[in-house]
């Protein structure tokens, strides 16, 4: 399930507070965004179970597109330790991000 994250008081808590953590970023009237949407928070939520995943409207939250340099929607941020170590925008396939997370997922949890 997506959590919310309005403000950059609270994008910068959760960088510094979880260790990982997966950001969605988005808007209203994509609807790519809108299919993707749910597929992401299965792959997680199958595979990935320690990563905590969170949404940004782009449309309520313009701070936080300008303070990340997000320039296209879906973006996704993923962070580990309070470092961003992979980013995705516009058009990836699940299957390339699925790799790309498990091996940064298998060197921070084993």
């Amino acid at each position: 399930m997506y959590t919310p994250v309005e403000t950059l008081e609270k994008y910068n808590e959760l960088i510094r507070k979880e260790q990982a953590l997966l950001f969605y970023f988005s808007t209203d009237d994509c609807q790519v965004c809108k299919v993707l949407k749910p597929q992401i928070e299965e792959l997680l939520s199958d595979n990935f179970p320690k990563i905590k995943l969170f949404y940004i409207n782009l449309n309520t939250s313009p701070r936080l597109s300008a303070q990340n340099r997000i320039f296209a929607v879906p973006t996704i941020q993923l962070v580990f330790g309070g470092h961003e170590y992979l980013r995705k925008s516009r058009s990836f396939s699940l299957a390339e991000l699925q790799d790309e997370i498990a091996r940064l997922y298998r060197v921070m949890f084993t």
